[in-house]
């Protein structure tokens, strides 16, 4: 795992002939010869921006539908709650490439494909079908370890249910939310497969951007792309709690970290 990263530090902080250098980076904030003031005008950061905005409004989206689905199935009565747990993992196992290019049918037959007022909602849309069992899933997990006597002991001290949910189960229930949000939104910023298929190539994000400068050969300028994305997601899976999120007793062990 660790190998590939080094690989990636090696060529942004070196050049063509294998020599220490910032010039990787200076470049990438650089690109117009304004400095750090050009850059927040140049494409680099427009898609950046772009990414992150995409990747944080599919996030919001998924985490308002997962949290829903997964208490009502964790909470559920039925003696088979894995079957319908079943009902959203069963998608994944269709090949993704499958599953996107039939999205994108669907857009097409409603008349919403390749219309540029349409094109960010297509993005979204197609992150939130791709991610959304990822965020399930550790929800659910986290959910269902919960003891259900700290609810009852929260009712016999005079809690309603809404307020036994808040103090509760809510806060039990973090590392899963955190978990999940981490497995939607670092891919989410970077699955250009998504966002080239369902817009027809007309939002770029930073995954075309990186791997567009493999394909012609600057790995320097691949590399460090990846590498300040790679630091920005460390970023916010730190401000987030990501790396030590964890809650009591039977929700212990349900992050992502």
């Amino acid at each position: 795992m660790l190998v590939p990263l080094f690989i990636i530090c090696y060529y942004a902080f070196t050049d063509g002939n294998g020599n220490f250098t910032w010039l990787n980076f200076k470049e990438f904030f650089d690109t117009n010869g304004e400095g750090l003031k050009g850059f927040f005008l140049s494409s680099n950061f427009k898609t950046i921006a772009r990414s992150f905005l995409i990747a944080l409004i599919s996030t919001i989206v998924c985490l308002f539908v997962a949290y829903p689905v997964a208490y009502i199935i964790a909470k559920s009565k039925l003696r088979n709650k894995s079957v319908l747990l079943l009902l959203f993992v069963v998608p994944m196992w269709v090949n993704f490439v499958l599953r996107i290019n039939a999205l994108k049918e669907l857009l097409d037959w409603i008349g919403i494909y390749n219309v540029n007022k349409w094109n960010i909602f297509n993005t979204v849309l197609g992150m939130v079908y791709d991610f959304l069992p990822f965020m399930i899933l550790p929800i659910y997990t986290t959910i269902i370890k919960i003891d259900n006597s700290y609810l009852e002991a929260a009712r016999d001290l005079g809690a309603t249910g809404t307020q036994a949910f808040i103090k509760t189960t809510l806060p039990l229930s973090k590392a899963g939310i955190i978990s999940g949000i981490s497995m939607v939104f670092l891919p989410s910023m970077t699955n250009y497969v998504v966002s080239g298929w369902l817009t027809n190539n007309k939002i770029t994000i930073i995954g075309p951007f990186i791997e567009t400068s493999f394909s012609y050969g600057l790995w320097g300028d691949g590399s460090v792309t990846a590498l300040i994305l790679l630091s920005l997601m460390f970023l916010i899976t730190w401000l987030t709690g990501g790396f030590n999120a964890e809650s009591e007793n039977g929700t212990r062990g349900t992050s992502l970290w």
